[in-house]
């Protein structure tokens, strides 16, 4: 990279922008450094991962020989070590370098995908599952930190949608291309293929980010970090992560047989609209991040506003196919395309402690999917029927207004004070 836009890290774990000409590098860079896409690329691979499973599912349980529900189980436990390994494993890690806790946890990844492709029973694989989870979780949280403060104040919320776009771009890509080497190959041939995946970023994860040596002694110490987590502002972006996207999923969890039995759409055709919903969250992803720059709070009040009402349209017109496809679509484009702006926002208001609020962030995400996806199932056999995801995804998706509504006023307030 060239000397403008050489970084290193700092104490918080993030990067700064170091060199001579480094006040002027912000200003003058036009474009994100490349460890902004290298990263990306890894954030491809991990949600590439967890949901690979779904499309796989039927050739797992047929070699191990076991129910269709215990195979799906591999999908939760992932999740589950998403959960726990963000904020764990960054607290772990928190007196290393985020150049080698990358690398660690693409390490880790890359050996719990050889334990699943070599496995020969269901026990194996749920540990190894769940041990390349807490990995995921890892990387993610540094990740959104590195490529925020490489990017520098002016693109940081760019950076971090790029990163997020890469796991958007997975159920688009990365899942059907794992699906196609389980065809041609076995299914233990797709994780062979992610596997060498990783190697891969993890080379370029070592030419691309710095090289960041922690003095622990002049560091901040844990409890320092902690107190960054007092923030209220933290918590209320958290409280965002949580419901939007356990609004979405809440319906996307389910839409395959909401589409055919409610809607009418042929069971072809679902495949496509899960495509559209996938290239429209790529696409609303990275426009998010470019306006989360300048308007972060505009993005993250008008975003689930949209979502709301598409949701509310979902529910309204579900009989109607060319309606549920059109707003289904929309839904892609707005629901989740905020994700890398809120991550960028719990980064900012995390202080020193960013990488630990980039971790709870991504905790988040994951808490809302794994609680709120079982409720929209429930109601399937409730009186609600199949109307009951949208039900609950709607109603939850409207809860995101309270704290991004909250956020803006209190940056306001603090535009107001400073004035």
């Amino acid at each position: 990279m060239p000397a403008t836009t050489t970084d290193t890290m700092d104490t918080g774990g993030g990067v700064r922008t170091g060199g001579a000409d480094a006040g002027t590098a912000p200003a003058a860079r036009r474009r994100l450094p490349l460890v902004a896409y290298v990263l990306a690329v890894g954030t491809f691979l991990m949600l590439t991962t967890e949901f690979v499973v779904a499309g796989i599912l039927p050739d797992i349980a047929d070699d191990l020989g076991v129910s269709l529900a215990r195979v799906g189980s591999f999908i939760t436990v992932f999740a589950v070590g998403m959960i726990v390994g963000a904020p764990v494993m960054t607290m772990a890690t928190a007196r290393l370098s985020a150049r080698f806790t990358l690398v660690l946890a693409l390490s880790i990844f890359v050996v719990g995908h050889l334990w699943v492709a070599l496995a020969s029973d269901v026990e194996q694989i749920v540990i190894a599952r769940l041990l390349t989870g807490l990995a995921t979780g890892a990387f993610w949280a540094v990740a959104a930190v590195v490529a925020s403060r490489a990017a520098g104040p002016a693109m940081g919320s760019r950076a971090v949608a790029v990163v997020a776009a890469g796991g958007s771009l997975a159920t688009v890509l990365g899942v059907p291309i794992g699906a196609y080497i389980a065809q041609l190959v076995g299914w233990r041939g797709t994780f062979w293929a992610l596997a060498v995946g990783a190697v891969l970023v993890t080379v370029l994860v070592l030419r691309c980010v710095p090289r960041d040596e922690r003095d622990t002694a002049a560091g901040a110490s844990l409890l320092a970090d902690l107190a960054g987590l007092l923030s209220v502002r933290l918590w209320l972006v958290l409280l965002a992560c949580v419901t939007t996207s356990g609004g979405v999923l809440a319906l996307y969890s389910f839409i395959a047989p909401v589409l055919i039995d409610r809607s009418g759409v042929a069971a072809s055709v679902v495949p496509l609209v899960l495509t559209a919903f996938g290239v429209g969250s790529f696409l609303g992803t990275l426009v998010a991040g470019r306006l989360g720059d300048s308007s972060p709070h505009a993005v993250t009040i008008i975003t689930p506003a949209v979502s709301t009402a598409l949701m509310a349209v979902i529910l309204l017109f579900s009989s109607q196919a060319w309606a549920m496809i059109s707003a289904i679509t929309l839904l892609g484009v707005f629901g989740l395309s905020a994700n890398g702006v809120l991550i960028h926002l719990a980064v900012r208001f995390s202080g020193t402690a960013a990488s630990l609020g980039s971790a709870l962030s991504v905790a988040a995400f994951n808490l809302g999917t794994a609680v709120i996806t079982p409720i929209a199932g429930s109601t399937l056999e409730s009186p609600l029927g199949l109307d009951g995801p949208a039900t609950v995804g709607t109603t939850v998706l409207a809860l995101t207004l309270i704290p991004t509504t909250a956020l803006a006023l209190l940056a306001r307030r603090a535009r107001r004070s400073r004035a």
